[in-house]
């Protein structure tokens, strides 16, 4: 089992929104995608409730079967609707990934 893990830190003020408003659009949009895409085997995302200067405003822990399911995932359609959002409301990205 592949396991993916986002951090996303968003932008203070994007698109017209707070951080806080954009973290709440992008979980909705996130949470829309498992019913879309058959290579997501669990999906959960986490909205930070603890500010602080190293913290992150999003998580986002996931599973797939294999890197192929994953690289599948990342170029879906769906997937990649949320990416451009993301692209227009992320100050910094972390990511990893893993086997167990």
């Amino acid at each position: 089992m592949l396991k993916h893990i986002v951090l996303l830190r968003l932008k203070n003020d994007a698109k017209g929104a707070t951080a806080s408003e954009n973290a709440l659009k992008l979980k909705e949009m996130l949470e829309a995608l498992p019913p879309k895409i058959a290579e997501i085997k669990s999906f959960e995302i986490g909205l930070n409730i603890f500010p602080g200067s190293q913290a992150s405003h999003i998580c986002l822990y996931s599973e797939f079967d294999d890197e192929a399911a994953l690289n599948r995932y990342a170029t879906h359609p769906e997937h990649q609707r949320v990416v451009a959002f993301i692209q227009q409301v992320m100050e910094e990205r972390r990511v990893v990934d893993y086997f167990t």
